[in-house]
């Protein structure tokens, strides 16, 4: 009788079950934007991209993860001011959604024990320790694994609620939504 209504509330709304954020409800299709719902047949994966191409197609979905479209984030960033949001395009310079932290090289596929470390202690600190809080990463588009990586590694950290922004700050551009300089994060 348990695991039969269990299966019933999973099935109903998982975020309740499982204490993810819930995703906003928006009239169906969801307008897509730059290519973030593009099937490029890349096969999901819980292994980091290794490189050294990490600007190349991903895939639709991430395992232990959730995929967020532009105009879901949009909604869920103003009616839940909780969600945190960590850029990690490995650049000089970066214009990106408003509020959003830039984490640059935190999505590379190749973190070994001190690059672990210092990526749960500056996700500890932006998080304020919360474990469950949710976090959306991003990168440049639906070509870019590091986001995709960065996600990876917060699984590994521990965090429950990950969601991957798989269109980046393409997709949220061609939204024509704000764009402005994030707040750099050492780690």
């Amino acid at each position: 009788m348990i695991q039969a209504l269990a299966v019933f509330l999973v099935g109903l709304c998982p975020s309740l079950v499982f204490g993810q954020v819930p995703f906003p409800q928006l009239p169906q299709p969801i307008t897509a934007f730059s290519f973030e719902d593009k099937e490029w047949s890349v096969e999901a994966t819980t292994t980091p991209n290794r490189g050294p191409r990490y600007h190349a197609p991903t895939p639709t979905s991430i395992p232990g993860a959730r995929v967020i479209k532009t105009l879901e984030l949009k909604e869920l960033l103003e009616t839940n001011k909780s969600v945190l949001v960590v850029d990690v395009l490995d650049s000089k310079t970066r214009t990106t959604i408003p509020g959003a932290f830039w984490m640059s090289g935190a999505g590379d596929g190749q973190f070994f024990a001190a690059e672990k470390n210092r990526f749960s202690t500056a996700l500890e600190k932006l998080s304020g320790g919360d474990k469950t809080r949710p976090i959306v990463f991003l990168c440049i588009s639906s070509e870019c694994w590091l986001s995709y990586n960065a996600s990876l590694h917060a699984l590994e950290a521990g965090y429950k609620d990950v969601i991957w922004y798989r269109g980046g700050s393409n997709a949220w551009r061609g939204a024509s939504f704000e764009w402005k300089k994030p707040e750099r994060v050492s780690w």
